[in-house]
C-alpha cells in the first residue's frame, strides 16, 4: 500500500506501507491501527522476529520488542496507533541495544532512546507523530545500519531445511559468533528465529486461505492443515500443533478460525 495523506483518513483496522526506498534495507514497513468509536477491539499479536517503534496517544513512544509468544492486545475505541517496524536484523543496531534484552517485552522509548522520545510526546496528533517516528527511524538507521551477516542468515533461514550450522558456515562465522550476533540484532539465536520465520509461512497460508460459505450461511476454510503443514516446512500436523500452541497459545484450526474472523488478523504484525 502507498503512503496515506493522512492516517486519520485511513478506514478502520490495520494497515501498512512501504517506507521511502533508502530505509527499506532495514525498515519493513510504516503501518497504522485505526479503531473506530463504539467500543474498544482485542486482538492477539504474534511473534514476527521483528521490533517495533510504535506510538500511541495518551502513552508516546515505545519500543515492541521481540516476541516468542502471542500478546493479547486492547485497542481504544476512537484512536489511531502508527508504528515503525525494524527488519530481523536491523532493530538491535539502530536502537543501539541488543535485542535479547527487550525480548518479549513493551520498553518506552524514553528509557532507550530519551532524546528521541521527547520528540514523540503522547499529545501529538498521529499525521505528525508518524512523520517524527520515520524521521527519528532514519536517524537510528543511520547511525546503526543493519548487521549483514544476520541479513543473510536470516535469508537463509527462512529455508525451513536449512541447518544453523551451515548457514553460520554459509556467512563465514562460527556457530557461537552467529549466535552471539543473531542475539543482539534479532533478539534471540537462530534456531528460535528459523521457527519464527517457519510459523510466519504457516499463518501468511492460512491467511490467503478463501473462506467459503456453507449452507448455514457460516464460513468454512477451504483448506487442507496436513497439507498447509507440509507447505510451511512442517514434518507434520503434530509438529504443527506444538509450535502453534507455543507461538499462538492456539491450535492451528483455532487459530485459523480467529484470523478468518478479521478481528485477529487487524490486530497481528503480519508478515514482510
Amino acid at each position: 500500500m502507498n503512503a496515506p495523506a493522512g492516517v486519520r483518513g485511513l478506514p478502520p483496522g490495520y494497515c501498512e506501507w512501504q517506507p521511502p526506498a533508502a530505509l527499506r534495507p532495514a525498515v519493513a514497513c510504516l503501518w497504522a491501527q485505526v479503531t473506530p468509536p463504539g467500543g474498544d477491539r482485542h486482538g492477539l499479536v504474534l511473534p514476527d522476529a521483528c521490533a517495533d517503534l510504535v506510538w500511541e496517544p495518551g502513552r508516546g513512544a515505545f519500543v515492541a520488542g521481540p516476541d516468542t509468544g502471542p500478546v493479547p492486545t486492547r485497542m481504544t475505541a476512537g484512536t489511531v496507533v502508527i508504528g515503525v517496524r525494524f527488519r530481523p536484523s536491523a532493530g538491535g543496531p539502530a536502537l543501539g541495544v541488543p535485542l535479547s534484552e527487550l525480548r518479549d517485552q513493551r520498553v518506552d522509548l524514553a528509557d532507550l532512546r530519551p532524546g528521541e522520545a521527547r520528540r514523540l510526546t503522547a499529545t501529538l496528533d498521529p499525521d505528525t507523530a508518524l512523520a517524527r517516528a520515520l524521521e527519528i527511524a532514519a536517524s537510528l538507521v543511520a547511525d546503526g545500519p543493519p548487521d549483514p551477516a544476520v541479513t543473510w542468515a536470516e535469508t537463509l533461514l527462512r529455508d525451513p531445511r536449512a541447518r544453523t550450522e551451515d548457514v553460520a558456515a554459509q556467512v563465514g562465522l562460527s556457530l557461537r559468533q552467529l549466535r552471539r550476533r543473531c542475539h543482539t540484532a534479532v533478539g534471540y539465536g537462530p534456531k528460535t528465529l528459523q521457527r519464527v520465520l517457519r510459523f510466519r509461512q504457516f499463518v501468511s497460508r492460512i491467511d490467503a486461505i478463501p473462506r467459503l460459505p456453507d449452507p448455514a450461511g457460516q464460513c468454512r476454510d477451504a483448506a487442507d492443515l496436513a497439507v498447509i503443514a507440509a507447505d510451511a516446512g512442517y514434518a507434520d500436523q503434530a509438529h504443527l500443533t506444538r509450535e502453534c500452541g507455543q507461538l499462538a497459545g492456539l491450535t492451528p484450526a483455532a487459530l485459523m478460525r480467529q484470523r478468518g474472523s478479521g478481528a485477529a488478523a487487524a490486530a497481528d504484525r503480519p508478515d514482510w
